[in-house]
């Protein structure tokens, strides 16, 4: 079942919507509520809790007051501390009810000490940085002793965008309601959010269109006949190696060949040959330095799929190159080509508008300079960065990082993968796996993107720290042969 994510304007609206049909607001609060503190009691308190409920004046603090009262109910000792309400604040019938069951403290000076805290301080409803007390007020959450939870999404943090305004609370669960919010998932979301719990409480509005969906944790995986050969598994080419910078094609070339692929050719500096040839000696290798415009011709009407600009250089060397092989490109539109690293360097340079055949895999710095802006500005949006990157070159794109971004016919986020990816040739190795992948069959982008992640995931059963990209082939190759 596809799951969805929506940005706060359609959060609202959907409630609205709900609300204006059945015409309660604090029955839907109370609903909200009454499904956290089940799923508390039933699911992660193992005994009775001594539990602080921190509250702030929106709709957030209505589902902590109730929560509250719900644990009460549920034989919790449970307080709550509050920011004071202004007397016309819709609030003050709920926290008034409450109180009668329930200590209200209208300050943040924790009495004793707690099992619990629970952040119900700012909802969806934060679009603009803290103010300094506000960031107090996290900083000194943060430093309290106890299992932290958050209802909806850790205050401080954009429920848009998963950026950070500028602090924010870390939880070790977070209970979210109705539908994920596209904040929950990317940026530096998952640095905060800890464990997710989502609850479903009233039907999906058909009005809205969700800005994106979580890829799937199972897919399609290619199928081999009985009867296929190597040239029935897709040729690869991978093309770059600068002098310098050798490592990156190998790895790209062992990806390919760990998803499957029947062929694979590396043309890169000749001097890289012998190392390549050592590691795998059933790679090809030819030099870049000796093709001639013809030989490049007739070798891309034979390979299926090529990835290009790993460890290509950013000198004249590797202009030359990116120049050569690019206008080469533009003859043979029915090849799938990735685009990673140097080859993404100069497209920075151009004004050239790709098709849907090329796939494009930054990361934030890389998306920085394609479009002109600072890594700041990408990871403040990715959502709208991948957007503004297919809109200025067309194509299909990766926007890597934790909770990478995928942007093909629709919008994707990938869920799977760890902290122990984040090191060098992990991209060199997401380049290959595209290649050899679609040089086999017609499986998705975001389906390939996921394929990695699992496969650094499998390597960080045994740990994270540590991690190196030369290790992913044969856990590529266990992925995909999972039953």
């Amino acid at each position: 079942m596809p799951q969805y994510l929506y940005d706060t304007d359609q959060m609202h609206a959907w409630e609205q919507r709900w609300v204006s049909q059945h015409g309660d607001v604090e029955g839907l609060i109370k609903q909200v509520a009454w499904s956290f503190a089940n799923y508390l009691d039933d699911q992660i308190f193992e005994n009775k809790q001594k539990i602080a409920v921190w509250c702030g004046k929106g709709n957030n603090a209505g589902d902590g007051y109730y929560t509250a009262l719900y644990l009460k109910q549920k034989g919790h000792d449970v307080d709550i501390y509050a920011v004071p309400l202004h007397e016309t604040s819709h609030l003050v019938p709920i926290q008034g009810h409450v109180q009668k069951t329930l200590c209200v403290y209208h300050h943040f000076d924790v009495l004793r000490d707690y099992d619990v805290y629970i952040d119900a301080l700012f909802g969806l409803g934060l679009n603009r940085p803290l103010d300094q007390t506000s960031q107090q007020l996290v900083e000194k959450f943060n430093q309290q002793k106890g299992f932290k939870i958050a209802l909806d999404i850790p205050t401080g943090l954009n429920a848009n965008t998963g950026a950070v305004m500028p602090c924010a609370i870390h939880a070790d669960l977070t209970l979210t309601s109705i539908a994920y919010k596209t904040g929950l998932f990317t940026g530096q979301a998952k640095d905060y959010i800890g464990k997710l719990h989502l609850t479903v409480l009233i039907p999906e509005d058909e009005l809205l269109i969700p800005q994106a969906q979580l890829a799937p944790a199972q897919m399609r995986r290619p199928q081999r006949m009985q009867t296929a050969h190597k040239g029935s598994n897709g040729h690869v080419l991978i093309v770059g190696g600068h002098a310098s910078l050798g490592g990156a094609v190998m790895m790209a070339a062992e990806a390919a060949y760990a998803t499957g692929a029947g062929k694979v050719t590396v043309v890169c500096h000749a001097q890289h040959h012998q190392a390549i040839l050592a590691r795998s000696p059933n790679v090809m290798v030819q030099d870049i330095e000796t093709l001639t415009q013809e030989a490049v011709e007739e070798l891309l009407h034979q390979v299926d799929t090529v990835s290009f600009g790993m460890g290509l250089g950013r000198d004249e060397w590797g202009e030359h190159y990116y120049d050569f092989w690019l206008h080469s490109f533009k003859r043979c539109p029915h090849l799938h080509i990735t685009l990673d690293a140097d080859a993404l360097w100069f497209l920075a340079n151009s004004n050239q508008q790709l098709n849907t055949h090329y796939y494009l895999t930054p990361h934030s710095g890389e998306a920085a300079r394609l479009l002109d802006c600072t890594v700041q500005i990408i990871e403040q949006n990715r959502y709208k960065a991948i957007h503004q990157l297919k809109q200025k070159y067309g194509g299909s794109w990766v926007l890597k990082g934790a909770g990478s971004l995928v942007l093909e016919d629709a919008l994707w986020v990938c869920t799977a993968g760890n902290a122990g990816m984040a090191t060098a040739g992990m991209g060199d190795v997401l380049a290959g796996m595209i290649s050899g992948l679609k040089g086999q069959t017609d499986i998705a982008l975001h389906d390939i993107v996921t394929l990695h992640a699992q496969a650094g995931d499998l390597l960080a059963q045994s740990g994270q720290q540590g991690i190196q990209a030369y290790q992913m082939p044969e856990a590529i190759y266990k992925v995909l042969n999972a039953v």
